[in-house]
């Protein structure tokens, strides 16, 4: 199985932009156990504001202004739905 895009998004949005794909993948991009790679950023003025993200070697986490906190993913819609709450939860 190749990589399926299954979303991505470029949009403007408040003060700023949100920017971000979410992919499925054939195998787990360690630490994370599940199938789902992303990476989804709200930036204003040149600086992430929220990020949220699962690279690898640090597994499912998010960014808030400069906090970086752990992440439990569930699925891809409720990935986005917390994703635009903690914009809408930051004081701009």
């Amino acid at each position: 199985m190749k990589a399926k895009l299954l979303s991505r998004i470029k949009q403007i949005y408040g003060n700023g932009f949100i920017e971000g794909v979410i992919w499925e993948v054939p195998g787990p991009v360690p630490p994370s156990e599940h199938r789902i790679k992303y990476r989804l950023v709200y930036i204003v003025a040149g600086v992430r504001v929220v990020g949220y993200d699962n690279e690898r070697g640090k597994g499912d986490h998010k960014h808030l202004l400069d906090d970086e906190l752990p992440y439990i993913f569930c699925d891809p819609s409720t990935l986005m739905r917390d994703f635009m709450n903690d914009i809408k939860g930051i004081k701009q």
